[in-house]
């Protein structure tokens, strides 16, 4: 399999770390070869958290160069467009459209919906796939299954080399008991 660089990013809270090893442990499942790092900062006062990923042969690190990911996977707007210059040209783009204002936003009274950030990466990728986390996660009732949502997406659009079935047995491995229909729901939101 040749290399396919996955970025995901977001704020603090929405589960990205939690994707991010979902994706790694089904390529060991599968004996594909994976690379992963994140970055979490400030993740716990809601700030940005982004995972490299790497599938594949050839991967000697984790990170990988701007102008390089395939596909981009953004639980927020905003965060998404930061990490814009790590998608490729021809790469693919999955974004909740639910934003998250963040806290300096919210202390200078600033308005911000998400809208313009939507807008720029319908502009600048050539493949956006958005998805309505709000709408997800209150048909679903639990705000803690847009992390599924999204992975679900990215899987059942054909973008990550598994199928539904590999990445839910994965994450009954790894979630508690109670949580397994809840997020198995979840993953198969958009397919």
């Amino acid at each position: 399999m040749k290399t396919t660089n996955i970025m995901l990013c977001g704020v603090g809270g929405q589960g990205i770390v939690l994707t991010s090893k979902l994706i790694a442990a089904a390529a060991v499942e599968r004996g594909i070869p994976v690379k992963s790092a994140e970055t979490i900062g400030m993740a716990q006062k809601g700030g940005s958290v982004f995972s490299f990923l790497r599938l594949g042969e050839g991967a000697a690190s984790p990170m990988f160069p701007e102008g390089s990911a395939d596909i981009l996977i953004g639980f927020e707007p905003a965060e998404a467009v930061r990490m814009f210059p790590y998608l490729k040209k021809g790469g693919a783009v999955i974004v909740n459209t639910h934003p998250i204002m963040p806290v300096t936003a919210a202390l200078t009274g600033s308005d911000y919906d998400g809208t313009d950030m939507l807008g720029y990466l319908d502009r600048n990728a050539e493949r956006v796939i958005k998805i309505d986390g709000d709408k997800a996660i209150e048909e679903i009732g639990s705000p803690k299954v847009l992390n599924m949502v999204m992975l679900g997406a990215a899987v059942s659009t054909g973008l990550l080399p598994f199928t539904l079935g590999e990445i839910e047995e994965t994450m009954k491995a790894t979630v508690k008991p109670q949580f397994v229909e809840l997020n198995s729901k979840a993953l198969r939101y958009v397919g």
